[in-house]
C-alpha cells in the first residue's frame, strides 16, 4: 500500500501568518490558511491474479477489515494440498524416528542374530571337521575351501546382523533427528508460503473510509502490485501552513490546533500539530505578494480527525495555534 495525497489538492496554499495578542491572553495564537488534503491509500496485492470479484463500488463506505475484493490463481489449491501432503510426511518421518523402533522390531532382529549365529557356528564346525580330512586326502582341497567360504559369508552375516540390532537398540541418531527437524521445517515454511499467496488474494480495507476509485473488475488479471481499490481515509484530514521566521519557533509538534471552514465558521474542529520543517522553503508565488516572495517560510503540518466527514479534501480551511511565549 502506498500513502499519497489527494491528487485534486496537491497544490498547498501559502498563508498570511498573524499575530493576536490580547490584554490577560496566556499565549500568542498562530493563524493561517491553507488546503485540506486526504491520505489515499492503494490497496493492490503482492501477487498477480484473476479478478474474481468486487465487493465495493465507488462512494462506499468500509470499515477497516472489510472485504475489497478476491482475487484467485487457477494452480494454487493444487500447490497447497501438495505442500499439506509433505508437511504430513515429514511431520510422520520425524514422529517415528523420535519414538525409536518398536519391540516387535527389536525382537526381530533379535531372531535374525540367533539365526545367523547359529549358521556361523554350524560353518565353523564344517571347517573344522573337514581341515583333517583334507590333511589325510579323505576330503578335497575344494570342499575344505568351499566350507571355509562358507564360514566366512556366516560370519559376515552375523555381525551385520548383530550391528543391525545395536542401532535399533540404541534409537536414531540425533543427527538424523536433526535432519527430519530440517525437512519438516522446510516443508511447513513452503506451506505457510502458500497460506500466506492465498490471504493475499482477498484485499481487506486497511482503513476506515470511503472508496475513491474502482480499477478492478471481475475477469480481469492484475498484476502484483497492480491497484485494485483506491481507499481515502474520509476521517483523517491534514493541512500544510506556512510560518515566517519569527513564528515558527513557536510551533512544535504536539500542540493543539483548530480548523475552521468558511462555510462553517462557528464549528471548530480539533487536531494536533504533527511536523514542524527543519529546512525553510520559499513561500508559494500564489500566495504572497512580489515583495514578501523572497521570504522565507517554514512548513507547519497538522491533522484533523472528523468522523462527521464534513472536512474534505480541497477545501480552504483556517488554522489556529495557540503557543506560549518561552
Amino acid at each position: 500500500m502506498r500513502l499519497r495525497p489527494h491528487p485534486l489538492t496537491s497544490a498547498v496554499l501559502g498563508i498570511t501568518t498573524l499575530l493576536s495578542a490580547c490584554a490577560g491572553q496566556a499565549g500568542d495564537r498562530v493563524e493561517g490558511t491553507g488546503t485540506l488534503e486526504a491520505i489515499e491509500i492503494d490497496v493492490a496485492a503482492t501477487t498477480g491474479g484473476r479478478v474474481d470479484r468486487v465487493l465495493v463500488d465507488e462512494g462506499d463506505r468500509v470499515a477497516a477489515g472489510d472485504t475489497l475484493a478476491v482475487l484467485t490463481i487457477p494452480t494454487l489449491a493444487a500447490e497447497r494440498a501438495q505442500r499439506t501432503a509433505r508437511v504430513a510426511a515429514a511431520r510422520a518421518a520425524l514422529l517415528e524416528a523420535e519414538h525409536g523402533p518398536l519391540a516387535p522390531e527389536i525382537a526381530r532382529a533379535e531372531a535374525e542374530v540367533a539365526a545367523q549365529d547359529a549358521e556361523a557356528v554350524r560353518s565353523a564346525a564344517d571347517v573344522r571337521r573337514l581341515t583333517p580330512l583334507a590333511a589325510n586326502d579323505m576330503a578335497t582341497a575344494q570342499q575344505l575351501e568351499a566350507a571355509q567360504a562358507a564360514a566366512a559369508v556366516a560370519a559376515a552375516r552375523r555381525d551385520a546382523a548383530t550391528a543391525q540390532l545395536r542401532l535399533l537398540r540404541d534409537g536414531t541418531r540425533t543427527e538424523r533427528l536433526a535432519a527430519l527437524r530440517a525437512e519438516r521445517a522446510n516443508a511447513e515454511a513452503a506451506l505457510a508460503a502458500t497460506e500466506a499467496t492465498a490471504r493475499d488474494l482477498v484485499l481487506l480495507a486497511p482503513v476506515a473510509g470511503r472508496v475513491v476509485t474502482r480499477r478492478a473488475e471481475p475477469g480481469e488479471v492484475l498484476a502484483a502490485g497492480e491497484r485494485a481499490i483506491v481507499l481515502s481515509e474520509t476521517t483523517r484530514q491534514w493541512v500544510r501552513i506556512y510560518l515566517g521566521q519569527d513564528r515558527f519557533p513557536l510551533v512544535r509538534a504536539g500542540q493543539v490546533a483548530t480548523a475552521t471552514l468558511d462555510a462553517f465558521p462557528d464549528q471548530l474542529f480539533t487536531g494536533v500539530v504533527r511536523n514542524v520543517a527543519t529546512r525553510a522553503e520559499f513561500s508559494p508565488r500564489v500566495a504572497l505578494t512580489e515583495q514578501e516572495r523572497a521570504d522565507l517560510l517554514f512548513a507547519v503540518r497538522a491533522e484533523f480527525r472528523d468522523t462527521t466527514e464534513t472536512l474534505k479534501a480541497g477545501l480552504p480551511v483556517t488554522v489556529r495555534i495557540t503557543v506560549d511565549r518561552p
